[in-house]
């Protein structure tokens, strides 16, 4: 019986990792080709290689509940076409012990994306921004278009770009009063981080005067700001690129600022109950070959499996923002396409049990 589970696992992760593999590679042909729009300047053909490469572990992460939903009915798919399903359940093995043979392999896959959901495709998204950031704003004071802003109480903060190890390029601040007027503006080539403090270099600030203003220039200056490294590259990054444990900081962080964190705390549901998606679009596809899609050709599984992964997806999409909007709780967004899903499957699988 470990044999036979063995070989229906096999055969429904290889299918899996060979679609994963068809669908990131169109991913990334596709985000290179949307990221050619923002070649200019010092912003080169090569450097927009170099970050949609670096993006790649992300999209893997991001495609997984897709691939396992396509995969699983190719590879499973592929038993029932050649009859070896129809045999293995005339020799007694029942339906249930099945999805659990399917179900092995994917707790691997699950536990190897969530390893580069949190780790991997973060740190490699984050050199990927900061390169792109830094190279796109190579000349400019501020730039409107990239770099990131941040508010810290009064002090509203723009940064061109953010680079690993604690370094800031083009540090612009504004100073606001309680009632928001304009106090003290500043910009510094670049910042430092040293034990516990900023240090800026190259400042020049403008003090502002009821009826003037004044123009200073500084070597260097201490920033003494609540804002670490790991912070600050928590900020550069979308809500979909950070780990978990990043999500869960700097929503909490924003919290504490009188922030709203909506959009941080739907991102870290996604990935929290990413595994429990993946497997409910599991149970979904292995529902479907016992049910509907026991008899019909592999193309056909196939365009089911991409129009079932689209909807679902633009439903997370739908869901997702209109919890943003309509104030529901995030996790409702994300979790209500899989249950959905999973009732569906457990309905179909009953039916053909």
């Amino acid at each position: 019986m470990r044999r036979l589970d063995r070989y229906i696992g096999s055969s429904v992760f290889l299918a899996i990792v060979a679609v994963l593999g068809i669908i990131t590679a169109l991913a990334l042909l596709f985000a290179f080709i949307d990221e050619l729009n923002d070649v200019e300047g010092a912003y080169t053909f090569w450097h927009a290689a170099s970050y949609v490469g670096l993006t790649a572990p992300r999209r893997i992460y991001e495609m997984l509940p897709m691939a396992a939903l396509i995969g699983c009915l190719v590879g499973l798919g592929s038993l029932a076409s050649s009859s070896e399903l129809t045999v293995i359940r005339a020799a007694g093995v029942s339906i249930r012990r099945i999805v659990w043979a399917v179900m092995k392999p994917m707790l691997v896959l699950m536990l190897i994306g969530l390893l580069v959901g949190e780790y991997l495709a973060p740190w490699s998204s984050s050199i990927a921004q900061a390169n792109r950031s830094l190279a796109q704003s190579i000349g400019k004071a501020q730039s409107a278009k990239h770099g990131l802003w941040h508010r810290q109480g009064n002090e509203y903060i723009h940064v061109n770009a953010v680079q690993p190890g604690g370094k800031l390029i083009g540090v612009t601040r504004y100073m606001f009063d309680d009632q928001q007027r304009l106090l003290r503006s500043s910009f510094a080539q670049q910042a430092l981080y040293q034990e516990g403090y900023w240090q800026l270099e190259d400042v020049v600030y403008t003090e502002l005067e009821p009826r003037s203003s004044r123009t200073k220039q500084a070597v260097s200056e201490r920033w003494d700001v609540e804002i670490s490294p790991k912070l600050l590259n928590t900020v550069v990054m979308e809500p979909d690129t950070l780990p978990i444990s990043g999500l869960w900081r700097y929503a909490s962080y924003l919290n504490e600022q009188g922030l709203n964190a909506n959009r941080y705390w739907l991102a870290f549901w996604v990935k929290v109950l990413q595994p429990l998606v993946t497997a409910a679009l599991v149970v979904l596809a292995i529902s479907f070959v016992f049910g509907p899609l026991r008899s019909v050709t592999l193309g056909q599984r196939v365009f089911t499996g991409v129009v079932v992964g689209f909807v679902f997806r633009i439903a997370q999409d739908l869901l997702g923002p209109a919890s943003l909007v309509f104030g529901f709780a995030p996790i409702v967004a994300v979790v209500l396409p899989a249950l959905i899903c999973a009732a569906c499957g457990f309905w179909l699988l009953r039916r053909a049990g």
